[in-house]
Formats: C-alpha cells, sequence, structure tokens
C-alpha cells in the first residue's frame, strides 16, 4: 500500500478499507486452509492402532500351524506325482513369503507413508501460498469473492470431512493390511484380499494426486482469462478434488459387492449341479 497524505487521502481509505474487507473474508478461511493442509502433507499416525495391529497378527498367527500342517499333509499324499509335489512346495513358500510379510506389516506400512507424505509435500510446496486466499486484486475480483465465499468455505468443508475420512481410514489401514496380505495368499478367499490391498494402495496415494490437482488449478492463474476469476479456480480445484473422492468411495463399494456376489455365484453353481 503505498503512503497515505492529503493528496491521495480517498484512495488510501479506499485501499485500507478493501484490504480490511480481505482480511475479514480470510478469517473463516484460514483454519479450514490449515486443516486441509495438515491432512494432505502429515504422515498418518498410526501407532494408535498399534495395540489393536497386534492383537489382529496375533489372531493371524494362530492360523500359520494350520496352514503349515495343510501343506505338510499335501507334500505327503501327493505321492509321487511330481506337479502335486512341486505345488506344494509352492504353496509353501507362499506361505512363508505370507508370514513375513505380516509381521513385517507395520513397518512397511509406516515407510510407505511417509515416503508419499514426503512426495506430497515436495508437490505441495510448489502451490504459492496466497492461492487458497483472497485477494486484493481489483474491484471486479473482490466483488466476485465475496459472492462466493459460502460456496468456497462449504467446498472447504466438503474436502476437510474428505480428507478427515481418508485419515482415519488410512490409519485403520495397517490393521486391514495385514488382513488383505493374509487372504491374498489364501487361494478361496484371495480377490477379497486383492480389494483390501487395491483399495489401501489408492488410499495411501491419494494425498500425492490431491496436491498435484491443486497444483494443476493454481496453475490457471497465470493465464490472462483466469486472473480475475480466482475464486472459481479455487472452489473448481477443491471440487474436482471433492468428486474424485466420491468417485473412489462409489467405486469401492461398487467393487466390494461384485467381489462378494461372484463367489456366492459360484458356490450356488456348484451345489445346483
Amino acid at each position: 500500500m503505498s503512503e497515505c497524505s492529503i493528496s491521495n487521502l480517498g484512495s488510501c481509505i479506499m485501499e485500507s478499507f478493501s484490504n480490511f474487507l480481505i482480511d475479514l473474508l480470510n478469517l473463516p478461511i484460514k483454519p479450514l486452509l490449515e486443516g486441509i493442509k495438515n491432512l494432505l502433507i502429515q504422515p498418518v499416525n498410526i501407532n494408535l492402532f498399534l495395540e489393536i495391529w497386534s492383537i489382529i497378527i496375533y489372531i493371524l498367527s494362530l492360523f500359520y500351524g494350520l496352514l503349515l500342517l495343510f501343506i505338510g499333509f499335501q507334500f505327503i499324499v501327493s505321492g509321487s506325482s511330481p506337479e502335486k509335489r512341486e505345488n506344494s512346495k509352492t504353496n509353501l513358500a507362499n506361505i512363508v513369503i505370507m508370514m513375513v510379510l505380516i509381521q513385517a506389516s507395520f513397518l512397511l506400512y509406516e515407510l510407505v507413508l511417509e515416503i508419499v507424505s514426503s512426495l506430497t509435500l515436495t508437490i505441495f510446496s510448489l502451490i504459492p501460498s496466497d492461492f487458497f486466499l483472497m485477494i486484493n486484486n481489483n474491484l471486479i475480483g473482490l466483488e466476485l469473492q465475496i459472492v462466493l465465499l459460502i460456496p468456497y468455505i462449504m467446498t472447504l468443508v466438503l474436502t476437510l470431512i474428505l480428507l478427515s475420512l481418508r485419515y482415519i481410514l488410512a490409519g485403520m489401514g495397517v490393521i486391514l493390511l495385514a488382513i488383505g496380505i493374509f487372504l491374498y495368499f489364501l487361494e478361496p478367499l484371495k480377490n477379497y484380499g486383492k480389494l483390501i490391498l487395491n483399495f489401501l494402495g489408492v488410499l495411501i496415494v491419494l494425498p500425492f494426486f490431491y496436491s498435484i490437482i491443486l497444483l494443476a488449478s493454481s496453475k490457471f492463474l497465470e493465464v490472462n482469462i483466469f486472473s480475475n476469476l480466482k475464486i472459481l479456480v479455487m472452489i473448481g480445484g477443491f471440487s474436482l478434488l471433492n468428486v474424485f473422492s466420491l468417485t473412489l468411495i462409489l467405486f469401492v463399494i461398487i467393487k466390494s459387492a461384485l467381489a462378494v456376489k461372484t463367489p456366492i455365484k459360484e458356490i450356488k453353481s456348484t451345489f445346483s449341479n
């Protein structure tokens, strides 16, 4: 702001009022943006679920002996059949790999979360700090920001809710990971394990893709046609993020229903025959 004097008192008052109005508009936005930023770039604290993870690992470990006994029985009854003996060896190797992955699942999951968080922080740091805030650029832009303030706040609230849900599910993911690995190595339940692992994979990398969406949105402001439409670009960026999240939730629900439906169909077909 230029220095105020008698000669420019009118424009100085108007500029001061505009800056005050911008600060007032940003007041309810800043806490929401801070929460969104933390949920995007901070690694998920999975230590909260450590005790539950330990219980799940203990329960799953009870099946290790049974699986090894079953494979040993398969190896004994395979007789002189090279195919059956080879199949038993493959099953034994898979069980050993499953045991190692399940026991190390907590550390592996924590490592992957930290890597994704670092990548997300790198991308997020490229976004201008004032991209998410109202700015005093010109009268038209200021009026548009005032009109669309409520829709922008509602969009941020929805984003904060969805990111909070993702944070909780990602935290619980350390438990689901162990279960998913266990199911993946059991042939009849492999589809369920694959579904859990795919879901967790998408859940983990979501913040990275979110940061790319927001970075791409901020680049639109470098185009002259969007210079006075900053508020629309911000709403569009966060709306795209929310649509992506809701689409993912819908996809998981449909995929889960299909995964459950297919084995039921196979069981019905077996009994009918």
